[in-house]
């Protein structure tokens, strides 16, 4: 029971230095925009935490964009991928059009604020 306890504990100091830890983005802090990626860090620390709606929230292509990361070393290793099986060029096209489409959706909204408050 102890160790199970001192494991949650530091799970939780983990987390929280993460948390405190976060790489601020460049494009962010030039141009006062999101990129693509930003809210990718959050969100997998939702993730992480089991707060699956919430990381959806922030960055809806988290889930595919791992998933095909763990595809892609997956097949590094085993050899999945043949020339007849395309399916890592097709993961690569729909998680694109995940991220194109949240990311369009969310400047939407930037403009929609911005255009209200003028």
């Amino acid at each position: 029971m102890v160790l199970f306890q001192n494991m949650i504990c530091s799970q939780l100091v983990f987390i929280n230095w993460l948390q405190n830890h976060l790489i601020r983005c460049p494009f962010k802090y030039l141009t006062g925009i999101d990129c693509p990626g930003c809210g990718f860090q959050r969100s997998v620390l939702a993730l992480i935490q089991g707060d699956f709606n919430k990381s959806f929230g922030l960055y809806p292509a988290t889930i595919p964009l791992l998933l095909f990361f763990i595809y892609g070393l997956a097949d590094k290793f085993f050899k999945l991928d043949n020339s007849k099986n395309q399916l890592k060029k097709a993961l690569f096209i729909i998680v694109g059009s995940i991220v194109l489409i949240s990311y369009t959706v969310k400047l939407l909204g930037y403009y929609q604020h911005y255009k209200a408050s003028a």
